[in-house]
C-alpha cells in the first residue's frame, strides 16, 4: 500500500517557508537558523521548525518544491501560488516494508516525550509483533509528523553507517540493495529523494520481472522435464503393450490349436458314446433275460427252502423232544448226587465249620510283630489285566491272597506305610463286600503293629514273625487250602508266584489288583 496521507496545510512540510532556505532537499547548503531545531538532527538533514516559522515563508503556509535553489532565500509569493505541494510518492510495497521495520526497530529507543502519542503503545510491542501490528500507525506518523520521521531519520543514519552517508549526499552505491536505499532515501529526504524511490521501484520491479520470468523458464523447463519423461513412459508403455500383445497373440495361436485338438477328442468321445450307447441296449437285453431267469431260480430257492423250514421246524420239535430227555436225565443225575451227598454228610457225621483253612495257618501268627522289614524287589511274571483278576474272584468260594507291601509300594509308595496299609485294608474290604470272597492281606513285619485302621468284614490282616518273610507266610497259606479251590495270589515277586503256581494257585501281578481298586 502507498505510504501517503491527505494534505493538511497546517502541517508543516519539508521545503515550506517555515524551513530554513535551502530545505526542500538541498543538503548541506546554507540557510538562516531555523526557530528551534530538534537537537537530534544529523548534519545534512533538514530540520522543521516546531513553533515559529522562519522569516520569508509562503502566508499561506504553502511548501516551495524540491527544485527551488539551494541556498535559502524564500521564494516569489507568486510563484508558491502557483506551485502545489507535490503529494507523497506511491512506494513499492517492499520499500514500505523496510522502512516501517526500520521506524519499529529504533522506536524503542526514542524518549517517551518524543514518541507520538499514538505510537507509545505500539513501542511496548515485541519486536517480532511491532512492525507487523503497528505498521499502519508508524506508516501514518511518518507521513503527518516530519519532526518524528526527522528524529527516527537522525537514529537510522546512526546505524546505516556509510550507505546512510551516502544516501544524505544524494548518491547511492551501486552494490547497494535498491530497497534499502529507497527507504533511507524516503526517511532523509535528500535532493533528488524521488528519483532515488522511482529508481528503486523500477529495479524492485525488474527483480519482480526477472523472477517471474525465472520462474517461468524453470516451469517450462520442469514441463519440457515432465513430458520428456512422458514422453520415456510412454515409449516404455508401447514397448510393453507391443510384447503384451506379441504374448496375446502366442497365447491365441496356442489356445487355437488345443481348440482343434479338443474339438478333435470331442469327435472321438462322441463316437465312443455311441459306441457305448449300443453296447449299452445289449447289456440291458442280456441283463432283462438274466433278470428274469434269476427270478425263476428265486422261485424255485424260496420252494426248496420253504420245504427245508418245514424240515428244520420237525428237526426242532424232535430236538425239543431230545432235551427234555436229556434234562430229565441230568436232573435225575444231579438228584442222585446231591442225595449221595446228603448221605455222607450224615454217614461222616460233619458239622458245619466255623474255621477256614487260612484261620488256622493265622492263628499261629497271633503275636505277628509290628517292625516293617523291607520286602524283595517285585518282579511282575503274569498278566496285570484286571478282567483276569475279576474271573478268577468270580469262581465259587475263591480266596484273594495279597502280598500287601508289593503291592502299596508299587501303588502309592509316596505315602508313609501307615497310610499305605489303610489304603489298601479299605480298598480289599470294597472286593469283599462286592465278590463276597475270603480276603487275606500279608504284610512283612518283626513286632506288632499298632495304629492299624479297623478290619473290614471278610478281609484278613496278617503280619509274619520275626525272622519269617512274607512270602513264606504267603506259602503257607496256599498249601492250607485243599486241592482244587481257586486261589488267587496277587504279588510282582517272581519267587512268590512261582512257589504258590506248585501248589495250583493262580498268580496275578500287583498292577492288576491296583487297576481293580482304582476302577472301584
Amino acid at each position: 500500500m502507498p505510504l501517503t496521507d491527505p494534505y493538511d496545510g497546517h502541517l508543516p512540510l519539508e521545503g515550506s517557508s517555515t524551513a530554513a532556505p535551502g530545505a526542500g532537499g538541498d543538503l548541506g547548503a546554507g540557510a538562516p537558523e531555523p526557530a528551534r531545531p530538534d537537537p537530534g538532527v544529523p548534519p545534512g538533514v533538514e530540520p522543521v521548525p516546531v513553533s515559529e516559522p522562519a522569516t520569508g515563508a509562503a502566508a499561506d503556509g504553502s511548501a516551495p518544491s524540491d527544485a527551488d535553489p539551494p541556498g535559502g532565500g524564500a521564494a516569489d509569493p507568486d510563484a508558491a501560488d502557483a506551485t502545489p505541494p507535490e503529494p507523497e510518492p506511491v512506494l513499492p510495497e517492499p520499500v514500505r516494508q523496510r522502512i516501517v521495520a526500520l521506524t519499529a526497530a529504533v522506536l524503542p529507543g526514542l524518549p517517551a516525550d518524543e514518541v507520538p502519542v499514538p505510537l507509545r503503545r505500539v513501542a511496548k510491542f515485541a519486536p517480532n509483533r511491532r512492525a507487523r501490528l503497528g505498521g499502519s500507525v508508524i506508516a501514518a506518523q511518518l507521513t503527518a509528523d516530519p519532526l518524528f520521521r526527522q528524529r527516527v531519520t537522525a537514529r537510522v543514519l546512526t546505524d546505516a553507517g556509510d550507505l546512510g552517508a551516502a544516501v544524505v549526499e544524494g548518491t547511492a552505491p551501486a552494490a547497494a540493495d535498491p530497497v534499502e536505499v529507497a527507504a533511507l532515501a524516503y526517511l532523509v529526504r535528500p535532493r533528488g529523494w524521488r528519483e532515488l524511490i522511482d529508481a528503486s521501484g523500477a529495479a524492485v520491479r525488474a527483480e519482480a520481472d526477472s523472477a517471474v520470468v525465472a520462474e517461468l523458464v524453470r516451469e517450462a523447463e520442469q514441463r519440457a522435464t515432465r513430458a520428456e519423461h512422458d514422453r520415456a513412459v510412454a515409449r516404455v508403455e508401447a514397448d510393453k503393450l507391443r510384447d503384451e500383445v506379441a504374448r496375446v497373440r502366442e497365447e491365441l495361436g496356442q489356445l487355437r490349436e488345443e481348440n482343434r485338438q479338443l474339438q478333435r477328442g470331442l469327435r472321438e468321445t462322441q463316437a465312443r458314446e455311441r459306441r457305448a450307447t449300443e453296447l449299452l441296449a445289449t447289456e440291458r437285453g442280456r441283463a432283462a433275460r438274466a433278470a428274469a431267469d434269476s427270478d425263476a431260480e428265486l422261485r424255485r430257492a424260496r420252494a426248496r427252502l420253504a420245504e427245508a423250514e418245514a424240515a428244520a421246524g420237525v428237526a426242532r420239535a424232535n430236538a425239543k423232544e431230545a432235551r427234555s430227555v436229556d434234562d430229565a436225565r441230568l436232573w435225575l443225575l444231579l438228584e442222585t448226587i446231591g442225595q449221595a451227598a446228603v448221605g455222607l454228610r450224615r454217614e461222616l457225621a460233619l458239622d458245619p465249620v466255623d474255621k477256614l483253612p487260612a484261620d488256622f495257618v493265622a492263628d499261629a501268627f497271633t503275636d505277628a510283630p509290628a517292625a516293617a522289614q523291607g520286602g524283595p524287589a517285585a518282579r511282575a511274571r503274569d498278566t496285570d489285566d484286571p478282567a483276569r483278576l475279576d474271573q478268577l474272584l468270580a469262581l465259587p468260594r475263591a480266596h484273594l491272597v495279597v502280598d500287601g507291601y508289593n503291592v502299596t509300594k508299587r501303588g502309592f509308595g509316596e505315602m508313609s506305610l501307615e497310610q499305605q496299609r489303610k489304603r489298601l485294608i479299605t480298598g480289599l474290604g470294597g472286593i469283599a463286600a462286592q465278590t463276597g470272597d475270603e480276603v487275606t492281606v500279608v504284610f512283612d513285619g518283626a513286632e506288632r503293629m499298632h495304629g492299624l485302621p479297623p478290619t473290614p468284614r471278610g478281609v484278613r490282616v496278617l503280619f509274619s514273625r520275626k525272622g519269617e518273610t512274607a512270602d513264606e507266610l504267603i506259602r503257607r497259606l496256599v498249601r492250607a487250602e485243599p486241592p482244587g479251590r481257586p486261589v488267587v495270589v496277587v504279588s510282582s515277586d517272581r519267587e512268590v508266584a512261582d512257589g504258590v503256581r506248585r501248589h495250583g494257585a493262580y498268580p496275578l501281578g500287583a498292577d492288576s489288583l491296583l487297576r481293580r481298586l482304582a476302577r472301584s
